[in-house]
């Protein structure tokens, strides 16, 4: 082997086709076309005088000389990924762009008719507000800031518990009068809210439960609910304020979560981190009742 320095270009291309196992998907991922991985790919293999992966119909496999440069590629891109969280936190500005993400229902029916005052009072920040059922990672940088619905929020993640965040089981009142004595039509979370009780809880409480519709959105089954298409678990913050809903039951314990705002611990220091975790919990302070449940007793 030549004792030549590596490019990092080089690692990080030979990383992608690592992680992605194809030359075209390694491409899309480093915003290259296929010629390019291809090209760097082979001048490396020159330059080292060994092979990295082995050309199979079933797409690119990594040597054992591939492997060696995949564990030092990884250790290297997250020295760098934690240098940018270190170099962002020491930004005192309070400006920039500030990468948001919470569930459907708390962002819509909670947050955004508070985001205009956050907006006017720092117009220099600009608010990248995504609205995912599936949790984006703070780790990775997908998010600066998360608020979420969970009793295990993750261990290297920094935050504030806000409170709890109680769930009953409700039917529109309609569909009530209208039931007749009939078992009832379930309408449930599906596979992407799994980390969610509500599923769990069905199946120990009514194991033979028919269930008529499901949905990744909250928001979709508070719809349901509402046009009396059967009953739902649901937050009691997003179904306590509409009068045409009935609880059927009190919140049940284990259905509850908790609601918690989280960041990386090296974003702890960046102003427009700070100035928007700061505003937040002053919102969400207001609305604890209507989140654990109190506000209709």
């Amino acid at each position: 082997m030549n004792a030549q320095p590596l490019d990092w270009n080089d690692l990080r291309t030979v990383l992608a086709v690592c992680q992605e196992g194809s030359l075209s998907a390694a491409a899309r991922k480093l915003g290259v076309n296929h010629s390019t991985v291809f090209r760097r790919i082979g001048a490396l293999e020159d330059l080292l005088g060994v092979r990295l992966f082995e050309r199979l119909s079933s797409g690119y496999v990594m040597t054992e000389a591939g492997e060696a440069i995949l564990l030092a590629g990884e250790r290297i891109e997250n020295e760098v990924l934690s240098l940018s969280h270190k170099l962002i936190g020491k930004d005192l500005r309070l400006s920039g762009v500030l990468r948001v993400t919470a569930p459907d229902a708390l962002a819509i029916k909670i947050l955004m008719p508070h985001m205009s005052g956050f907006t006017k009072q720092y117009p220099d920040i600009r608010l990248e507000f995504s609205i995912a059922g599936n949790y984006l990672n703070l780790g990775q940088r997908e998010t600066d800031v998360a608020i979420r619905v969970t009793t295990s929020p993750p261990e290297t993640m920094i935050g504030r518990r806000i409170c709890g965040l109680a769930t009953s089981i409700y039917a529109s009142t309609e569909y009530l009068k209208n039931r007749q004595g009939e078992a009832y039509s379930w309408l449930m979370p599906d596979d992407e809210l799994v980390h969610l009780p509500a599923g769990k809880w069905l199946k120990r409480q009514h194991p033979e439960a028919h269930i008529a519709f499901r949905s990744n959105s909250f928001l979709a089954l508070l719809e349901a609910v509402k046009r009396g298409q059967g009953v739902a678990p649901l937050p009691c913050f997003l179904a306590d304020p509409d009068q045409r809903l009935q609880q059927i039951i009190k919140p049940p314990e284990d259905l509850n979560a908790e609601l918690w705002v989280l960041s990386h611990p090296d974003l702890r220091r960046t102003a427009r981190v700070r100035a928007f975790t700061e505003f937040l919990l002053e919102v969400l302070k207001e609305k604890i009742d209507l989140f654990e449940g109190r506000s209709k007793s």
